[in-house]
This record gives structure tokens, sequence and C-alpha cells, in this order.
């Protein structure tokens, strides 16, 4: 059984740990990599921008790419079907601050799918290939890519295509352990990850259901991967990791670490864009022993900082802290 806090080298990167934070639209913004670094993550990433958003200057795609200067090692995630914009947006001077590029061949969603990004690159082997070799072409950085089992139900593609990643030069890969129409509902397939790791020689990340130690276990002695990517487990919970990596910790003050995350946000971005896009991660955060509807619902009603922080305030002076 691989130890929780083994290093483990993508390219010319050393992950601290084989456990890493997911990629994901809409939360996984500066302050919550941050969050996750620090409780042990061996590896954090941006949500997906577009490399044609890049090329054509785009600020809201610029803002998702701001990041804390001491989160490292951390990754960016790029989407696109053409491989000569693929290749400049590696090449993109926004992109020097991280460590590693992954590329996104595993988004489900239809707005992605339809333009012939993310998981439909399932579909056509030759043009992930050449988008991987651009890429590869285009950096010294390690790279990565992200990619679904297959796109139809019931398919399974993982391990042909984790070939084809490897001899295009990726650096290693994350398997989502569900096909493209499944979305993110049934379970992951994790004898298809664990057919890919037998498969190819570069480090295979498994993705998918890890939300706690005991699934961390078992997963990696399901599929025999190198590491973990936690996606959906980490909400509301970056101390996730502390858990996973055996990182000692004290005891956790929702509260503060609420206010941490929009105070730092609130450093970069608007009071409004902060408002509302913490209103995802709020009914993350407010699960579990936090779970009140009532709560939640005031919350999200909200339209100012002071406002939020005066209902956590009187909620968490109520609840005790873990």
């Amino acid at each position: 059984m691989k130890n929780l806090q083994k290093p483990l080298k993508i390219g010319n990167v050393v992950l601290p740990s084989n456990i890493i934070l997911a990629p994901m639209a809409g939360y996984t913004d500066l302050a919550f990599r941050q969050m996750c670094c620090e409780f042990g993550a061996g590896l954090v990433c941006t949500e997906m921008v577009s490399s044609k958003a890049l090329s054509y200057k785009n600020k809201k795609t610029e803002d998702l790419l701001l990041s804390l200067p001491q989160t490292k090692p951390s990754a960016v995630q790029i989407f696109g079907h053409e491989p000569k914009i693929m290749a400049e947006a590696v090449q993109n001077p926004l992109l020097d601050k991280f460590d590693i590029i992954d590329i996104n061949m595993g988004c489900p969603a239809t707005k992605i799918t339809k333009n012939g990004d993310g998981s439909a690159l399932l579909k056509n082997f030759d043009l992930a290939k050449q988008i991987i070799k651009a890429c590869v072409g285009a950096t010294e950085k390690p790279i990565t890519v992200k990619f679904r089992i297959g796109y139809n139900d019931g398919e399974d593609i993982a391990t042909e295509f984790a070939k084809m990643c490897e001899e295009a030069g990726a650096s290693a890969i994350t398997v989502h352990g569900r096909t493209t129409k499944q979305g993110y509902s049934g379970k992951a397939n994790y004898e298809a990850i664990k057919r890919v790791k037998e498969a190819v020689n570069i480090p295979v990340f498994a993705n998918g259901d890890c939300k706690s130690k005991e699934d961390y276990f078992n997963i990696i002695r399901q599929t025999n991967a190198d590491g973990v990517m936690i996606g959906r487990g980490a909400l509301g919970c970056p101390e996730i990791f502390a858990e996973l990596s055996a990182k000692e910790i004290s005891s956790i003050d929702k509260f503060s670490q609420i206010k941490y995350h929009y105070e730092t946000l609130l450093k970069f971005y608007s009071e409004k864009l902060v408002v509302m896009n913490m209103r995802a991660h709020l009914a993350y955060y407010l699960k579990g022993k936090y779970k009140n509807s009532q709560t939640l619902l005031n919350l999200l009603k909200c339209t100012t900082y002071a406002d939020v922080l005066a209902i956590l305030n009187d909620f968490f002076t109520q609840t005790p802290k873990i």
C-alpha cells in the first residue's frame, strides 16, 4: 500500500504527496486552492480555462488565473480542440506562474462537448494526440491530461486513450472512472483505471468518489494508481487533505475558514462577484453537522459581505467547533 505522504514526480516537478485537488469549474478559486495546499494537497489546479479565450485576452478568463504565490505546486487546466491555439495558450505568460499544465479531455458539460472540447475529444484520438504533442512541443513544463473512461454508456476506451497520451508525450494522466454520458451519476469504474495503470509507465491518478481516508485506500487497492485526485469530496472540506495525508491540525474553526475564503477573494475581486460566486461554496460548507437549510437560504439572499458575515456569526456562535 502506497504511503499517503509519498512524494511523486511529474516530469521535473516533485509533488509532496500523491493526493491532489481536481480542477472544478466555479469552485477551485485561488483562495480554495490555497486552503487545500495548506492542508496538505500534493498539487492544486485551477478551474479549466479556454485556450481560445486566452488568445482573445478575455478578462474573465485571465481573472481565473490569479493565484497566490505561496500556492505551490500548482497546475493550470486548459481546454480547446485546436492544436495551434492550445500550443499558443501553453506559451501565454499568464501561465508562467504554474508548475504543470493540464489538458481537459474529460469535461462532460454539453456547452463544452458541443464545440468539440472536453470529453468530445475521446471520440477523436488523432486530434487529441495532435493537441497533446503540440502542447508538449511548446513548453518545457510537464503536460498532463485528464479524461474519462469513455463517451457513451458502457464504453471503455480508457486504456487505448491512455497509451496514446503517453506516446504523445504526456507526463501523467488522471482518469475519471465514469463515461461522459454518466456525468457524475453512478459509481466510478475502478477496474477500468486499474487496466490503465497496467498499460502505461507514466503516473496515473484515479479520480471519482473519494470522500474519506477509507475511500482513498479502497481506490488505491483496487486501481494500484500512483495517486488520487479529489474533487467534490473536498468541497466545503479542504481539511480532507490533512486527514488523508495524516497531517496534524488543530480543531477546525469552520467560521474562520469561510471568512478566510471570502476575505482572500475580496482582495482580488469585486464584492458583488465574490458574494455571488461564494454561494456555491456555502452549500458545501453548511453540510453535515453544519447543515441548516434556513441559514443557507438566508445567506443565498445576501448581496453584501457584511450581511453574510452577520448571519454566519449568529449561526456559528450557536454551533460548537469541531
